[in-house]
């Protein structure tokens, strides 16, 4: 990005990728129904996002057994459909401040109701139903706006630099080349 921008100071930059998985590699903490609980931990308990330790040159520090390190953080915030934000764990001064409030109250706090009686997922492996859109809590919260636009790791590097990024579409065939693929994204796309 320092060589695009120094090179060509004066131009709006757009860098185009693919979209392989690691392209699309979301900051840690970052929204994500995934693994998220349905219901509160337990007392004495709490759930966060699991990731790796890293030092301070950001390399992963190890175990002598190979393991890599790992603990919990908090997930990020969500957001209400007005805008305002949505604390996922419950405020200090509540009996169980600071503990992650679990997906049926999440949903609960969003509008919906009787979130008990849904189940946290569909078997097996969060297959659910084509065109029942509140069959479980994780669909339910995959499909949000919140859920939905949580920025990569590599849009918001461009975004610092303020360059534009465009991912094509996932292509099934192998003679596919960029022009071919460049082809079907509209100018509108581009232009973002």
């Amino acid at each position: 990005m320092d060589i695009v921008q120094a090179s060509w100071p004066n131009e709006d930059h757009m860098f185009v990728f693919d979209n392989v998985t690691t392209h699309l590699k979301r900051p840690d903490g970052s929204l994500s129904a995934w693994k998220m609980p349905k219901g509160i931990p337990k007392v004495g308990t709490n759930w966060g996002v699991e990731v790796m330790v890293r030092n301070s040159a950001g390399k992963i520090i190890y175990f002598t057994d190979g393991k890599p390190s790992k603990t919990k953080i908090r997930m990020a915030n969500g957001t209400f459909k007005d805008g305002s934000a949505q604390p996922f764990h419950f405020p200090k001064g509540h009996a169980r401040g600071g503990v992650f409030k679990g997906m049926a109250t999440i949903l609960e706090e969003r509008g919906y109701s009787n979130m008990s009686n849904v189940q946290a997922e569909c078997k097996p492996n969060f297959t659910c139903k084509p065109g029942i859109p509140h069959c479980c809590c994780r669909r339910m919260l995959y499909n949000k706006v919140d859920f939905i636009n949580v920025k990569s790791t590599l849009e918001l590097a461009c975004d610092a630099c303020s360059i534009s990024v465009l991912f094509l579409p996932k292509f099934h065939y192998l003679e596919t080349n960029l022009i071919d693929a460049l082809d079907s994204v509209t100018v509108e796309q581009m232009q973002k």
